[in-house]
């Protein structure tokens, strides 16, 4: 039977009316002295600060390297807002300075700087400024990411002194003054008393339209409705985990499950200047709870029916946020504890509406990996009553109204029985908390080791094998329809294809989508022969990347969509996502990202979402189920502890059981269980001592065994691996300690990043799936494309390092996971087809149908681009095909024909990477030749040519090996 192509319609306009709503929720008004805002109609304003013309869509590296045509500033967002008149003065006086001073990208991977120099503002130009306008909006940018952590220094988490003299000169110049922080993550708010600005709003980055959310908040169009998802303390020394956020190859979680507000809202109150879950209105509202029912513990949840009215003057939406509080016990608790929230609706001034709050009740209970209330590696609820506190920031919260709290036990309950997994190996103590006279007071404890023999659970849970029979004919579509099992279809495959269909091929595969991260399933011909799709997986979480130039929708960070508390507000955004996923054939996109802001610092945290891990969870089950509406899927990740960027692949992060379980494992087990996630990337570094792309314990017995997860798990790109399992049985308590990686570490970190690695047999022990990424997917052996001797998976299954079972059984999660794709409808012909609609004059949404890849030999490769004329903004795409993690000399010819002062600028990208910024200079005619190197890990490189001015005659471009 033939089934029809599924017609789809993106509505480009409500996907950017969607996004900007987003970017306006996220928003967190912090201050609002004398009602400053909102504007009122015809505000004369004067904007300040370099960041004006410089705004941060979003963090740097994979996860904000989205092209777009267009992104809309704050500047332009005022520029075109009718009811605010600009001075144009002191615009005139950035774009000067600007001109002088241009924006400063870095060149090549992670070295982007964290801000722009700041203009020196000098006091008369500001009184006169604050003569001609009422409002003085001053802007601060800060951007951070992938392989770029924050630092503790000017110009990054602290304001630099010439940021510092401007405010403190606007200020004495303005009766009105506003200050927008463009920042992935919180910074230092001190200046905020000592300067005292009026108003105070985190902007975050929110995308391609994040502009026009801030002047909507800014004139009063949307009333800020989002609440801070981390606690800002006084001083980045303040944070638990900051003496243990370092720059070595080991980080210490000393803080144990004492993260961000369970830490300062249990034992230093003292040290928040704003709470986790602040966040002003223009409005007020008021918020009265009572519990439902009478029986909680009976029913298994605690619910709860919240009443909120809107008793200002303007229309707006609150956050009602539930804390839970249990008693110390003997295993001590923080004394506050998220456990729910929900948002209204817009309410108009004295509208109500009640809102229904469910709280499972293990969400109260607390994880004993050691056995100090008589239960081992089991959630417990310790004997006494339970409270809970309603309101609109954990500090405000109030306590629910109710004779016996939430619930009262007169004794330990277990709520559920769990595995000891991924207990430390060496010896640290961790925070704890100890109650005297009714007082909590931080102590510290030995953290509990590793008990159990994790190589002995390895060996006594293999898979059975099923008995391979050569190709019957069978095909994928035949286990799709029914008519033959997964089981009998995979027993076709030989060794080589089962030691082929764990690799995935990019970056930049010609098997999928142009430009896309990777491509796996059917990456080699016999695997497609045998119907497997090639799946095509892309960049994300803020939108996809695409590495040959193509435009795509660039999202609000993380953090901003966190900040809404909005969980429909996020589905029906990565629903929109989705649908351009499937227009442009992406199968999955790499997010969302749900690892904890641990510390302000970990560059990251833009990607992210909270210092909570419920917060975090909920956000990633919204937006999992907004892409599975539409056919695709995310990849969660960083599975897990992925919380600090310096030095990530070498990194041990040394975590206790229970910190793990309630803290960081916590959002990637709601995502699975609520979202339904299908698909996980593990970290490039350990957890206690082991790489996780090769973690039993993390991949197996908790996420698969415990939580029932039947998807797919993938390594990060040129992860490595921990290679013997012996390195998981228990060893020797040691000191842990923050010095340099030692031999093997970086021997198989070096060979990794070098596309050396071969023996996937940890990695497929483990149940991690899919080792991303290789060159070349058809090549699976060191004598094609290798160093002799290496040990490759193929040599580990025959030598008996490796069973075929474990290899079946990675190539069934593989193959039912592709099954459910629209790679696979494609391949069957009746693919989702999505029309795009309301598509704004001058944008080009059409996807790149090919891109050649020339191969460059030994002599060199020389195109002519006479025929290329490129104009001012345009681009000139190419593809080189090269010889994997080989270092390049490229040299562009050309000419100008403009005036002898002309200055003509030619960006060169590598993968949406710059890799040089060329200035070709007048002269009449004049030839020039520019040249610089870039090293390539992949097999086909995209390459990108972006033309800043016109009048540049190119005559050619000149490619050449200069070895490894």
């Amino acid at each position: 039977m033939d089934i029809p192509t599924r017609l789809q319609t993106l509505d480009w306009e409500r996907y950017t009316k969607c996004a900007r709503q987003a970017a306006a929720d996220g928003i967190v008004l912090l201050r609002n002295e004398k009602a400053v805002l909102p504007l009122p109609e015809g505000e004369t304003v004067a904007l300040f600060g370099a960041s004006q013309l410089c705004y941060y869509k979003s963090g740097t590296g994979s996860g904000g390297m989205v092209n777009v045509s267009h992104v809309v500033s704050i500047r332009e967002a005022l520029e075109d807002e009718p009811s605010i008149r600009l001075n144009r003065s002191v615009l005139h006086l950035y774009d000067r300075y600007v001109d002088e001073h241009p924006f400063a990208a870095g060149e090549g991977w992670g070295k982007d700087p964290w801000s722009q120099a700041e203009m020196p503002l000098d006091k008369e130009t500001a009184k006169q400024a604050g003569r001609d306008s009422r409002t003085a909006i001053v802007v601060i940018g800060r951007t951070a990411g992938e392989d770029r952590d924050n630092k503790a220094e000017p110009g990054s988490f602290l304001l630099t002194e010439t940021e510092l003299d401007m405010l403190r000169t606007v200020r004495g110049a303005f009766s009105r003054m506003v200050v927008l922080l463009n920042t992935g993550n919180v910074i230092d708010m001190r200046f905020a008393d000592e300067i005292k600005p009026d108003a105070v709003l985190y902007v975050w980055q929110g995308g391609m339209v994040g502009g026009l959310g801030v002047v909507d908040v800014l004139t009063g169009r949307v009333n800020p409705s989002g609440h801070l998802t981390d606690t800002i303390a006084e001083r980045i020394e303040d944070y638990p985990s900051s003496g243990n956020f370092g720059t070595g190859v080991r980080d210490v979680y000393q803080e144990d499950i004492y993260v961000g507000y369970r830490f300062f809202e249990t034992v230093a109150r003292d040290k928040v200047l704003y709470p986790f879950g602040y966040g002003l209105s223009y409005t007020t509202f008021r918020i009265s709870a009572r519990k439902k029912q009478s029986e909680p513990l009976a029913r298994l949840s605690v619910d709860l029916e919240a009443e909120v009215t809107n008793t200002g003057h303007a229309a707006g939406r609150e956050v009602v946020q539930v804390y839970a509080q249990a008693p110390q016990g003997v295993l001590g608790k923080p004394a506050r504890v998220l456990v729910g929230f929900e948002k209204t609706r817009l309410l108009m001034p004295g509208e109500s509406q009640t809102l229904q709050i469910q709280i499972p009740v293990r969400s109260f209970a607390s994880f004993d990996e050691s056995g100090k209330t008589a239960e081992i590696s089991a959630w417990v609820l310790e004997e006494g009553r339970y409270d809970l506190y309603v309101g609109e920031n954990v500090r405000d919260a109030v306590i629910l109204d109710s004779e016996d709290g939430a619930f009262t036990l007169s004794e330990d309950w277990m709520v559920l029985q769990e595995e000891e997994a991924l207990a430390p190996a060496c010896r640290f103590d961790r925070m704890a908390m100890s109650e005297e006279n009714g007082e909590v007071h931080l102590v510290y404890e030995e953290t509990p080791l590793r008990t159990i023999d994790v190589e002995k659970r390895i060996y006594e849970n293999l898979p059975g094998e099923a008995a391979q029979t050569g190709d019957r004919g069978l095909k994928l579509s035949d286990v799709e329809k029914g008519s033959c099992r997964l089981e009998d279809f995979v027993a076709q495959l030989s060794d080589e294809d089962l030691c082929a269909i764990i690799r995935g091929e990019g970056m930049g595969s010609p098997l999928v989508t142009p430009g896309t991260a990777a491509a796996f399933g059917g990456v080699t011909k016999r695997l497609r022969d045998f119907g497997i799709p090639a799946v095509c997986c892309d960049d994300g979480p803020s939108g996809m990347r695409f590495d040959c130039g193509d435009h795509a929708f660039s999202l609000p960070n993380g953090t901003m969509l966190a900040c809404t508390f909005d969980r429909e507000l996020n589905e029906q955004l990565f629903s929109f996502l989705g649908l351009e996923m499937v227009k442009n054939r992406v199968d999955c996109i790499l997010g969302p990202g749900v690892n904890i802001h641990r510390n302000p610092l970990n560059g990251r945290n833009f990607e992210y979402f909270s210092e909570d891990p419920y917060l975090a969870g909920e956000m990633a089950a919204a937006q999992l189920r907004g892409l599975h509406q539409s056919g695709v899927t995310g990849v969660l990740k960083h599975f897990c502890a992925n919380n600090r960027e310096t030095r990530r692949h070498e990194l041990d992060s040394v975590v206790s059981g229970r910190a793990l379980r309630e803290i960081y494992l916590r959002p990637f087990e709601i995502a699975v269980r609520e979202g339904g996630a299908d698909a996980l990337m593990t970290t490039y570094g350990k957890v206690n001592g082991i790489h996780t792309a090769s973690l039993y314990d993390l991949t197996t017995t908790i996420l698969r065994n415990e939580w029932g997860f039947d998807g797919i798990v993938m390594t990060d790109w040129w992860a490595a691996m921990s290679e013997d399992p012996s390195e998981l049985a228990p060893s020797e308590a040691s000191e842990p300690g923050t010095g340099e990686a030692e031999g093997e570490d970086v021997r198989r970190l070096k060979r990794s990043i070098e596309g050396k690695t071969y023996d996937f047999s940890p990695m497929v022990r483990a149940q991690n799936d899919l080792y991303m990424v290789v060159p070349d997917g058809e090549k699976t052996a060191p004598s094609e494309d290798g160093e002799a001797g290496e040990p490759t998976t193929l040599s580990a299954l025959q030598g008996g390092r490796l069973t075929r079972a474990e290899l079946q059984r990675s190539a069934m999660n593989i193959c039912r996971f592709a099954m459910k794709t629209e790679a696979m409808k494609r391949l069957l012909g009746h693919p989702t087809e999505v029309t795009v609609e309301n598509v704004p004059e001058g944008e080009d949404l059409s996807a790149v149908e090919s891109v050649t890849f020339q191969p460059v030999p030994q002599e060199g490769l020389e195109l002519d681009l006479s025929s290329v004329h490129p104009q001012r903004g345009e681009d000139y795409l190419f593809g080189l095909q090269v010889t994997p993690n080989t270092h390049y000399r490229i040299e562009l010819k050309a000419e100008s024909v403009s005036g002898v002062l002309a200055q003509i600028p030619v960006s060169l990208f590598f993968t949406t990477i710059p890799v040089a910024e060329w200035m070709f200079g007048g002269g009449e005619g004049s030839e020039a030749v520019k040249e610089t190197t870039f090293f390539s890990t992949t097999r086909n490189s995209v390459m990108r040519l972006h033309f800043g001015q016109s009048g540049l005659v190119l005559k050619s471009l000149r490619v050449q090996s200069i070895g490894t």
